[in-house]
């Protein structure tokens, strides 16, 4: 080709390098800096790839480190490389920083390819489904463990309870916790945050107490669960004993812990006084602040509100939007409050619009009250309607 003064483009070196042997790669990625391409992302991720298959690391990652914007392609080139030469802590870093749908992509992607996934992968995937709700796909997953001899570990079962938990199924959540016979606190903390997270309060509190008796010690997750079970079913003083037997305990002051405690007993004036501690010490994060801030707007106290923003605003915390994600033939669609981003936005309107009408028409009362909004009530009604 250069003989008959043909000169390549980007194209040419990255369908060559799709399939070339390191030896040669390397030659041509000298190539590529000589007629400017090797700055391409698609030849960078190529050349990575390349480097990945031969055994050679760290040109690889160089690579990878070099390219302003990392594609999914080089993600997975880089993951699978370090896969393949046991560096589980590497390939488990570059897993963590993708994008939950990217994670789930790519282990499917593996699974489907017959390339065996080791624990990380796994752990990975599950992960992810939790995070988004991809039910379907975390059962796959799970199906795939049990047929392929990875086997339910510590590690796995306690991830596939956290994504059942997460996902709604608590069925098999517990079904996987009892099958777990060397569990360890953290996987007790899933499966009580599991209960506590669906209103089963009191499958929680029940855990809690079995776990005390065998002398599992809890922990601050504990008690956040423990804490928000007894919330949700109004047990306002066994919540508060729970919360003392906390700080009997020694355990420290957890920023979310106290805060729970306070909103829990409804005492704004203590809440006020933690909030700030909190805030002096450095100890407060955005959890902080919603709590207090819901506790003045269920108190109808919207000064209180207005205030707790303020003091947001000034100390640079932001809350991170709330997000519901459904998944729909293999297929997770992720919506915030109110939004609009979604193709089928209008049908989907519609449809709430439908089932609202249909739900006032058979003696549906919105519960308006726990509208956290100076609003009036047909607009917390709409709020209500579009609530992730």
């Amino acid at each position: 080709m250069l003989s008959q003064n043909v000169f390549p483009n980007a194209f040419t070196f990255s369908s060559i390098l799709k399939s070339c042997p390191i030896q040669p790669a390397k030659l041509l990625h000298g190539q590529a800096i000589k007629f400017g391409f090797d700055a391409e992302l698609y030849v960078r991720t190529c050349l990575a790839g390349s480097y990945a298959r031969g055994g050679d690391v760290v040109s690889a990652r160089k690579l990878f480190d070099a390219m302003p914007e990392k594609s999914l392609v080089s993600l997975t080139a880089m993951i699978t490389c370090y896969a393949k030469h046991g560096m589980i802590d590497e390939a488990r870093v570059l897993f963590d920083g993708m994008e939950e749908r990217d994670v789930i992509w790519l282990g499917t992607q593996m699974l489907n390819a017959k390339v065996r996934p080791n624990e990380v992968t796994v752990l990975a995937v599950l992960s992810a489904c939790g995070q988004i709700g991809a039910l379907e796909t975390g059962r796959w997953v799970h199906s795939y463990i049990e047929n392929n001899g990875i086997g339910i570990t510590l590690s796995v079962g306690t991830s596939l309870i956290d994504m059942y938990s997460k996902c709604g199924s608590l069925e098999d959540a517990r079904l996987i916790f009892e099958r777990i016979s060397n569990k360890d606190v953290v996987a007790w903390n899933s499966m009580v945050v599991g209960y506590a997270m669906h209103g089963f309060s009191q499958d929680a509190l029940r855990l809690f107490k079995d776990m005390c008796m065998i002398g599992y010690h809890p922990t601050d997750i504990t008690f956040i669960g423990v804490l928000n079970a007894c919330g949700h079913a109004g047990l306002v003083s066994e919540g508060w004993t729970y919360f003392s037997f906390n700080e009997e305990d020694d355990m420290g002051l957890n920023p979310r812990l106290s805060t729970m405690g306070v909103w829990l007993h409804g005492n704004i004036a203590l809440g006020e006084q933690i909030a700030e501690y909190l805030v002096s010490q450095n100890l407060a994060n955005s959890g902080t602040y919603v709590l207090l801030s819901n506790m003045y707007a269920a108190a109808g106290n919207w000064e209180g509100v207005a205030r707790v923003r303020t003091l947001m605003k000034e100390s640079g915390v932001e809350k991170e939007p709330g997000c519901s994600s459904v998944e729909v033939n293999n297929k997770v669609h992720e919506f915030l409050a109110g939004d609009l981003r979604h193709p089928k936005s209008k049908e989907i309107y519609e449809m709430l619009e439908e089932m609202n009408g249909w739900l006032k028409t058979h003696g549906h009362t919105p519960q308006t009250d726990i509208v956290l909004h100076d609003l009036e009530d047909a607009q917390k009604e709409r709020s209500l309607g579009v609530h992730s």
